[in-house]
């Protein structure tokens, strides 16, 4: 056999041994396989999905308050002008608030609870702690915490932004009332008592402040 032959077989061999490497590397590809999707049709297939997402319920509304309910659609409106509301955040941030302004009434401690008071609900309960300290009255009162707690209503003014979210609250808390000689006159120290509440919180969307301030109380 001369040298080219022999060479010619030397390289077939080779280029089969190569293939047979190559085969073991990447495998086969057997059965279905998903024909490619065009970039246009792949695009409106993620739109469509994102579409049926965003059109969904918003369970941050409905997990708090009755699907199709007025404070359903006033609380989808106010979202809708101020995307980063979030109920369950507003309702945290409303249930630190009535134990601190609750507690800062009955301890007479005004100062500290001012400013997340409307200028109306501050005088009225100013009055009342300065009507306890001409009486010689003072409060000892500890909070035991909240039983209850729901948003009862809302509200959203579109011409001002103004929203406004009452929020019902039954609340535990130990009270006694003592007069100047610290006889108790009111109250038993180890007797807890429950409180119900319907506070109204407001806010002007869109502003810089972030703060909600309570602009009524009722029961």
């Amino acid at each position: 056999m001369n040298s080219p032959i022999l060479q010619l077989l030397v390289l077939a061999g080779i280029a089969v041994f190569l293939i047979l490497r190559l085969k073991n590397v990447l495998g086969t590809r057997e059965g279905f396989e998903k024909p490619a999707v065009p970039r246009e049709a792949a695009q409106s297939e993620r739109k469509r999905g994102f579409e049926v997402i965003e059109g969904g319920p918003d369970h941050d509304i409905i997990d708090n308050v009755e699907p199709d309910s007025e404070a359903a659609k006033t609380l989808a409106a106010i979202k809708r002008v101020e995307p980063s509301f979030n109920v369950a955040e507003f309702l945290q941030g409303a249930r630190y608030a009535y134990e601190m302004i609750l507690m800062g009434f009955e301890r007479g401690d005004m100062d500290s609870i001012k400013p997340f008071l409307a200028d109306d609900v501050y005088e009225t309960f100013a009055d009342v702690v300065a009507a306890r300290e001409q009486q010689g009255l003072t409060i000892e009162a500890e909070f035991i915490g909240i039983r209850e707690m729901n948003l009862s209503s809302a509200t959203f003014d579109k011409d001002s932004n103004l929203a406004e979210v009452s929020v019902k609250f039954l609340g535990e808390l130990t009270s006694v009332v003592r007069d100047s000689n610290g006889e108790i006159v009111e109250g038993k120290p180890n007797e807890i008592k429950r409180q119900k509440d319907i506070w109204t919180f407001a806010r002007v969307l869109g502003t810089d402040d972030p703060n909600w301030q309570l602009v009524a109380t009722g029961e």
